[in-house]
């Protein structure tokens, strides 16, 4: 599989835990979470462990903090041969550092009139260039000491400053997307490049003089020449191209971002029209539209300096990944070989044969070689937004609590000698047991790995929870003596000695969920009449008989209960036919079994609410998979019932440990005899009749003169919905069949012959 298909979901954030087998697991049921995957450890927490793509922990390359800044906030950063510049917010001072015998010393080069500083630049004599926004100019320090504005492009934002080997000073700004070239010996300047997009956000150059440029807003890679013509190398998904760095060979990396923390808002930036070779184009990132107060043109605002970086490069809409990374060969063909869902990738560096790759929000340092990302480094800062070389490795910077660190090299070649990982606070659904925590992978010559765990009830670890176990360097070790919980969190120390390092491929913990008893949700008795059957049953008449007589007891079921049971159902109608439907969960995820029984409602009535009905209750059907139950009803005689649902989840626990829940329903009606006839009035041309119902409403009453069709009877008091009603039946002179249809809530029919009463009352 191409590299460039590989995505870095393995990063994610909130990663998942593997269960240990297939399918559905039971309480009773020993399961597994199961850590073996880079996604997996990266959701925890690592201390001076790298895991690479295959998930292998190792000790990583050990990394010091050599410097701490009293800026809350650093932008930019560059530098080589031990001493580095940071430009910082919200002074707008630049700062020197020190990584040499005088490790430690930061120093203020100076402070710009303007509060943010977004890029710096040394060259190989150690001058300072720093650009400044808003309002930006370009800066430099001299070794003497001497400070001077050497470049006002009337420019908001400053973004880019790149030496172009020739005495001059490229600087890329926004938000008109203009790049500049400053003769430094002269100070002339001259537009070079008239972007149609907002940002000139990034710059990095061939050895021939050839421009690379990342653009903010359209996310474009571009190259433009000495005579400043241009063509696009690649259309990035992501509206910003944010860093371009050389690499081995000619080949240079790149990475395109669509992330809330970016330096940049695009979230209501518009490109007006600009002179030169640039047309009309705006942000395809979205947004909220609208204008700065004072114009219609350029309104992107930089919100990094707040420390809450709110909407940055990503729109709503936006649903790729937040960063990408790129590598742009001799020829100029781009290719993706990498994409962060959730990191945002700040600075770029190649250096000892590999990328390296600097993000947050969570700040972690990569390494990209031989087709995997590597974790370097994970620090508590929230971003790690500069790189530069160092003599052991990168010298990195994080802003946010900004501080600088760097790789330790010589003895052992710098490995750490202790590291940790603390995993995510795994979740068992519902309080468990603990058995034992095992690692996989490779120890020995002295290196080893120690193994602990804590658990607790509340979903973030505090002082509820119980300590840690004592460490064991066993490659198994059990948790009996660990208390019960819901959530278990484990931690494995890695010890190495001299270069030497462990590997863990894997780390397991078993566990068993205390059994909880199932809930039955609800318990409708659906309408007389209504079955359930199999979504493919169509009969032409809509009419479903019985398969065959249940022998086991008196109630007959409809159709083959284990076809119906395995797939979706539908309601059809059959008289004298009841069906009960019931939704039920078990907590444990255990499969459930149902006992379905049924009581005359007076004789509970009798017991009354001190208990003892049990013996009242006389079985339907038992081990019942559905949660429905269709019979017929007829069997029972007229009258008022309760059904009851048992639950078990026997099925899924050893003998003992079963749990049980119960729901009775409303009462029922069983009814299988019409409405008869109390009394027939005749007055004149009409019959009053007082007809009754010894279970059920009456729900329809038509009559049929002379074998006509059927119409509907007056009622009395103008609703149909009682037991007892009275009707007014009128029938014309001569009539000579005159019949009452009568059908009540259970669906029972009787038709009555008032022939007789015709012409009694005239």
């Amino acid at each position: 599989m191409s590299s460039g298909h590989r995505t870095a979901a393995a990063f994610v954030a909130a990663a998942t835990l593997l269960l240990a087998g297939v399918g559905t697991v039971a309480a009773s049921e020993v399961q597994t979470w199961r850590a073996d995957s880079q996604a997996t450890f990266l959701a925890g927490e690592l201390v001076d462990v790298s895991v690479d793509r295959l998930g292998v922990l190792r000790l990583a390359q050990r990394a010091e903090q050599f410097a701490t800044l009293s800026e809350p906030f650093l932008f930019s950063f560059a530098g080589a041969n031990g001493r580095f510049a940071a430009g910082t917010g919200n002074s707008g001072k630049v700062l020197e550092i020190s990584a040499g015998a005088d490790a430690g010393s930061v120093a203020e080069l100076f402070a710009a009139e303007e509060p943010e500083i977004f890029a710096v630049w040394v060259d190989s004599a150690g001058v300072v260039y720093a650009g400044s926004s808003p309002d930006g100019k370009v800066y430099r320090k001299r070794p003497d000491g001497e400070v001077e504005v050497v470049f006002d492009p009337e420019a908001k934002y400053i973004w880019a400053l790149l030496g172009d080997g020739d005495g001059g000073l490229l600087v890329g700004t926004g938000p008109e997307g203009k790049l500049h070239r400053v003769d430094l010996g002269s100070g002339e300047s001259r537009l070079l490049y008239d972007s149609t997009d907002l940002h000139i956000r990034s710059l990095a150059r061939r050895a021939d003089g050839t421009v690379f440029a990342g653009t903010a807003g359209e996310g474009l890679l571009l190259e433009i020449d000495s005579g400043g013509a241009a063509r696009t190398l690649y259309d990035a998904a992501g509206p910003e191209v944010l860093a371009i760095v050389p690499g081995e060979e000619g080949a240079f990396y790149a990475t395109a971002l669509a992330s809330e923390a970016s330096f940049v808002d695009l979230s209501s930036a518009r490109r007006s029209s600009s002179s030169g070779s640039s047309s009309s184009a705006s942000s395809r990132t979205g947004g909220n539209g609208g204008s700065s107060p004072e114009s219609n043109e350029q309104t992107t605002q930089v919100t990094a300096q707040a420390g809450a970086i709110s909407v940055g490069s990503r729109a709503a809409s936006f649903k790729g990944p937040r960063s990408e990374v790129l590598r742009i060969d001799g020829s100029g063909s781009v290719e993706s070989i990498w994409k962060f869902e959730a990191e945002t990738v700040y600075a770029l560096s190649y250096q000892q044969g590999r990328l390296w790759v600097a993000t947050g929000q969570e700040g972690k340092l990569f390494s990209y070689q031989n087709e995997q990302m590597v974790l370097e480094k994970d620090l508590d800062q929230g971003q790690i937004v500069g790189l530069a070389e160092g003599p052991a490795g990168p010298v990195f910077a994080s802003t946010n609590a900004a501080a600088v660190y760097g790789f330790v090299g010589g003895r052992s070649a710098g490995l750490a000698e202790r590291g940790t990982v603390t995993a995510k606070p795994l979740d068992a659904s519902s309080v468990a047991s603990f058995g034992s925590i095992r690692w996989r992978g490779r120890a020995g010559d002295g290196v080893e790995v120690a193994l602990s765990a804590r658990s607790g009830m509340s979903s973030t670890p505090d002082e509820t929870w119980s300590g840690w176990t004592t460490a064991s360097v066993a490659r198994e070790a059990p948790l009996s003596d660990l208390p019960p919980g819901r959530y278990l969190q484990w931690r494995a120390e890695l010890r190495g000695s001299g270069d030497r390092t462990p590997e863990v491929v894997a780390v397991e913990v078993t566990y068993r969920q205390h059994n909880r008893k199932p809930e039955i949700k609800k318990l409708d008795v659906l309408p007389a009449g209504t079955i359930l059957v199999p979504t493919n049953f169509n009969p032409s008449n809509q009419a479903y008989e019985p398969a065959h007589p249940n022998r086991d007891r008196i109630f007959t079921v409809v159709g083959d209960p284990a076809q119906t049971q395995r797939g979706s159902t539908k309601a059809l109608w059959k008289l004298g036919y009841r069906t009960l439907r019931w939704e039920a969960e078990d907590p444990n995820k255990d499969r459930l079994r149902y006992r379905l029984s049924f009581a005359r409602e007076s004789a509970l009535a009798a017991a009354g609410e001190d208990g003892g009905d049990e013996g009242l209750w006389l079985e339907v059907a038992n081990d019942l998979k559905a949660t429905f139950f269709s019979f017929d009803a007829t069997v029972l005689p007229d009258g008022v019932y309760r059904f009851r649902v048992e639950a078990s989840d026997r099925i899924d626990n050893v003998a003992g440990e079963a749990l049980e829940a119960e729901e009775v329903s409303v009462a029922v009606v069983v009814d299988h005899s019409p409405a008869r006839l109390v009394s027939a009035t005749p007055e004149d041309d009409r019959v009053t009749v007082v007809v009754e119902d010894s279970w059920s409403p009456l729900r329809e009453a038509v009559i049929s003169v002379d074998a006509d069709e059927w119409r509907s009877v007056r009622v009395e008091d103008g609703l149909l919905d009682s037991q007892r009603e009275t009707l007014s039946v009128t029938a014309p002179e001569g009539a000579r069949l005159l019949l009452l249809r009568l059908t009540d809530a259970a669906h029972n029919v009787t038709t009555i012959d008032l022939s007789g009463q015709l012409g009694s009352g005239q």
